[in-house]
């Protein structure tokens, strides 16, 4: 059982969906089962199947449907990473290996196809048009923006508005399609779907802000992941924008040249000038405000236990240190 409260009040779905996930991850082929079942074992937050449970709990719309696309977005999610380890040959994930670093590229991506193709079967048998429609979409803006944070590494001119479309497509695409899909097959009226889909936008910003603080606040124990991966990849996220827009020359200079060369030699200066420029600050006071701009977009929802969970998340989201 996770610890948080917000978990609890759909304990019972929670466990429904991991045995959906481990009834779906069966294949023919043994390495298949291996790479999915490790992955989805690692014991991350799940915090995407969870808003989908929230979120339709919260409408009045509970049972199998409802668990078996909180399983198709989590399934989404894991290919996603496993998709993204490869990109950014990272090899360290929630604390434990990367399944690119044990079985190597090659295994990774194409497993990471096999639950991409598994989605779109549950899919089916979801037999919703209206949430396949959003889900197809999300998959493509996800895509989208995975590729336009490619095309920004080691670019030290990527501005904060560019930032901000690739965290919208990247991280929070998901989260707004997780709640969007939940309103949509709870046949939610049009004020509630759309308070709830700009709910997971706003959430999911909030989420990937916090992400990209932690990268110079916390510890490689802790976070579960390298602590700088971000720099050595050379990708520009917002601390380090910030640092460039309002720092000092020599810190702007320090940050630029870290960019466009990745790596880590530079690692705790840098982590000196991003606090000491106030970069660090103001993510945090942006990810503050996505969060409570999202509690906001609640408001339309019913009052019960999972709408004042959702809110817990929110407050979850912003105050986690991994």
């Amino acid at each position: 059982m996770q610890p948080q409260p917000f978990y609890q009040v759909v304990a019972d779905d929670f466990a429904a969906v991991d045995g959906i996930i481990r009834k779906q991850l069966t294949s023919r082929v043994p390495l298949v089962e291996k790479i999915g079942d490790y992955i989805t074992s690692a014991g991350g937050k799940r915090l995407r199947p969870l808003l989908v449970l929230l979120s339709g709990s919260a409408l009045g719309h509970q049972g199998d449907q409802l668990r078996l696309l909180a399983a198709i977005i989590e399934f989404l999610h894991t290919s996603t990473l496993l998709h993204d380890d490869v990109v950014d040959m990272s090899g360290m994930r929630r604390g434990r290996s990367t399944a690119n670093a044990l079985w190597g590229n090659a295994p990774s991506v194409l497993v990471g196809d096999f639950l991409y193709a598994r989605s779109f079967e549950m899919m089916v048998e979801l037999d919703s048009m209206p949430v396949m429609r959003i889900i197809s979409q999300a998959t493509r803006v996800i895509a989208e923006g995975e590729v336009l944070q490619l095309s920004k590494v080691r670019d030290a001119s990527t501005t904060e508005e560019i930032y901000m479309e690739v965290i919208r497509g990247k991280t929070a695409m998901l989260f707004e399609a997780s709640t969007h899909s939940a309103a949509t097959l709870a046949g939610a009226s049009e004020e509630q779907r759309e308070a709830l889909r700009t709910f997971g936008d706003h959430l999911g910003i909030a989420f990937q802000l916090v992400d990209d603080l932690l990268d110079y606040q916390g510890d490689a124990e802790t976070l579960g992941k390298n602590v700088g991966d971000d720099l050595a990849e050379g990708k520009p996220t917002l601390p380090l924008i910030y640092t460039m827009r309002e720092g000092t020359a020599e810190q702007a200079a320090l940050v630029r040249k870290a960019i466009q060369k990745g790596g880590l030699e530079d690692l705790e200066s840098i982590r000196a000038a991003v606090e000491a420029s106030g970069a660090l600050d103001y993510t945090a006071k942006l990810a503050r405000d996505y969060a409570e701009r999202a509690v906001a977009c609640l408001e339309v929802i019913p009052a019960n236990q999972y709408r004042d969970a959702l809110v817990e998340l929110c407050r979850f989201a912003v105050a986690r240190t991994h």
